[in-house]
């Protein structure tokens, strides 16, 4: 059996997990989020792709409901003991094998809650759900309950974020002798990506951002490849990844001599996460991240060009998104605490000049300080 953690520290977790089910008055959940069945058990695949939940009861008890195709998945990456394979045909419903499980697990008339918010559950999913369950119990959605528990962080899943920062770094070592005029956003892609693989980390949950020129002002992947140029601008946001974990960076990097606006933008990006990291610590808010980068930027008039969220919660994630539920956004009230793995960024893009600027890392919060998680500083890269 494939697992990245200690027995123990699963069962850690899942006393914290029916503590909560039982203060929600839940006596049933059930997780749809794969990274709340890995976080969980252990179970690692990409098979929520198709239907599959797990059942967790309050009184700690759980069952798997999958395809064929990952029975052997479930048994060898994870915990679980109990794993029900419904019968995937043309027009099958699972969620009536769901209900009759249920039924099965004695939770008629039970209160379950249901992880709607995921990218494991499709609309028409949901919709058969609620079909199905709306006579059986009273349904509640617990979207939150289980990505609310994975926000601090164990010393043992800080094993996990710290070697993925560490292979971070080593994708920007593998990629900064490729950026140069003539240099090719292929190889540097491959360099990066590379270098995460060969390490020993994971594919992260999302496409690494490459683009130059034009590009150089998008945050997202997109196809195409382009040859730099002599005077040029290149915008980079990739993650190590260690058993999915992820710790994430974002650099704007200049070819040639900066120009002034790229300067300028620089230094505002600079002086927004050092002020951050004053505010990063217990005793704030997600929200009060998000209102010192909204404030510093918009007083240097810069409020057209930029973001309205400044960076999130980091963790155990899977495609599509490496991005987790909590985020630097305005009104957040989420406390920051010890042993958060968070990414700050600051994303300016002025499409009035083209000129680009980004600038970003994943910090581990503290009692006090938070800590960077990369051997890199925060310098203006120059090419």
């Amino acid at each position: 059996m494939a697992l990245h953690f200690e027995r123990g520290e699963y069962a850690e977790r899942l006393a914290r997990l029916t503590a909560r089910m039982q203060a929600e008055k839940l006596d049933a959940l059930l997780l749809f989020a794969q990274e709340s069945m890995f976080w969980l058990t252990g179970y690692d695949s990409f098979g929520y792709c198709f239907f599959q939940t797990l059942v967790v009861k309050a009184d700690g008890t759980m069952t798997l409901l999958t395809r064929s195709a990952d029975l052997r998945q479930a048994r060898q990456t994870s915990i679980v003991e109990n794993i029900v394979v419904w019968v995937d045909r043309v027009n099958a419903d699972p969620t009536l094998d769901l209900k009759n499980m249920l039924s099965d697990m004695d939770l008629l008339g039970a209160r379950i809650g249901v992880e709607y918010d995921t990218h494991g559950m499709t609309g028409r999913v949901g919709r058969l759900i609620d079909n199905q369950l709306t006579t059986f119990g009273q349904i509640t959605d617990a979207s939150y309950l289980v990505s609310t528990l994975r926000l601090v962080k164990s010393p043992a899943e800080l094993v996990h974020v710290r070697r993925a920062a560490s292979l971070a770094d080593d994708g920007l070592d593998a990629a900064l002798p490729l950026i140069a005029a003539g240099g090719s956003e292929a190889a540097i892609l491959a360099a990066m990506q590379g270098a995460v693989l060969a390490g020993g980390g994971d594919y992260p949950a999302n496409e690494f951002v490459v683009g130059s020129g034009e590009d150089a002002l998008l945050c997202r992947y997109k196809s195409g490849r382009r040859t730099l140029e002599a005077s040029d601008q290149l915008t980079l946001e990739w993650a190590g990844v260690s058993a999915h974990y992820h710790a994430a960076q974002m650099r704007t990097v200049v070819i040639g001599e900066p120009s002034m606006r790229h300067r300028e933008l620089y230094k505002a990006c600079l002086d927004t996460i050092e002020a951050i990291e004053e505010v990063l610590r217990p005793g704030h808010s997600f929200g009060d991240v998000f209102d010192t980068h909204a404030q510093i930027l918009d007083e240097r008039g810069l409020s057209r060009h930029r973001l309205n969220a400044c960076g999130y919660s980091l963790g155990a994630r899977f495609s599509p998104t490496w991005i987790e539920h909590q985020m630097f956004q305005f009104g957040n009230s989420q406390e920051i605490l010890p042993d958060m793995t968070l990414f700050v960024h600051m994303i300016i893009m002025d499409s009035d000049s083209g000129t680009a600027m980004s600038l970003g890392q994943t910090y581990l919060t503290t009692q006090d300080d938070p800590q960077p998680l990369s051997r890199h500083g925060l310098d203006l890269m120059i090419r």
